[in-house]
């Protein structure tokens, strides 16, 4: 598990006023019809993003998040993973999230960001002509594999995520990337994120690599104050990121 139940993110350094946030639901290309969470900044700079959960889909670290990505001026929305297979909206920890996750598929995922990103761009979700992906853990690997699964995406941020989705794709990478990785973090390869950067680079992509020293795997957490400074910096950069690659 990555976040529990009692994780918060933290915020962006300047946060400003948030106009609207609440959950819907959307409706993939294939029919699936999935929870969602989403935030619009009070003033829109036309940017949006798809937030992609670990492995427990939509719980309230994520819905939190929407929030503090609409606080950084960016129209938000988390979406969940598992509207195919679960009955219920329950995520928190007693969510038996390895069943569902079992059945997950890379497809099923791209549907979903799909319906997300299609939502940011409507009239009703903002009208943003920039989205970008961002995911954590198990959302971090998909967020990374939808520079290739996805059209005409302005970017790509993982957390804590395997590069081996991406990797695996049929498709080669497509859009920018920013990778964002726990040095305490033994279960993801630093390696792999460095030859995924580098065929996004070959590409004319940018694509960067950060390590973290000393961080563990989900330091991106209010909670964790000796990780604060790590949490800063990564704001730092996805504004940044996400300044130089979208639309002017």
């Amino acid at each position: 598990m990555c976040h529990g139940d009692d994780s918060r993110p933290p915020g962006p350094a300047h946060p400003g006023e948030v106009a609207a946030y609440g959950e819907l639901q959307l409706v993939a290309a294939d029919g699936n019809r999935l929870l969602a969470y989403e935030a619009h900044p009070a003033a829109s700079t036309g940017r949006g993003i798809v937030i992609l959960p670990d492995v427990r889909g939509l719980h309230t670290y994520y819905r939190d998040l929407a929030v503090r990505f609409a606080e950084a001026g960016m129209h938000a929305v988390a979406v969940d993973y598992f509207g195919r297979t679960a009955q219920t909206a329950d995520r928190t920890e007693a969510f038996d999230h390895k069943t569902h996750v079992k059945q997950t598929t890379p497809e099923g995922v791209a549907a979903d960001v799909a319906a997300g990103r299609d939502h940011l761009c409507s009239n009703r979700g903002g009208a943003v002509t920039s989205v970008f992906t961002v995911g954590f853990c198990f959302g971090g690997g998909y967020s990374l594999r939808q520079a290739a699964d996805q059209r005409d995406l302005a970017g790509s941020i993982g957390f804590y995520g395997t590069a081996t989705r991406a990797l695996e794709s049929p498709r080669p990478v497509s859009a920018p990337l920013l990778i964002l990785l726990a040095g305490e973090d033994k279960h993801i390869s630093v390696d792999d994120a460095r030859k995924l950067a580098g065929l996004a680079q070959e590409r004319g992509l940018d694509a960067e690599v950060v390590v973290y020293d000393g961080a563990p795997h989900s330091f991106f957490d209010r909670t964790f104050a000796d990780y604060a400074d790590a949490c800063a910096d990564a704001w730092l950069r996805i504004a940044d990121f996400v300044g130089r690659h979208s639309a002017a």
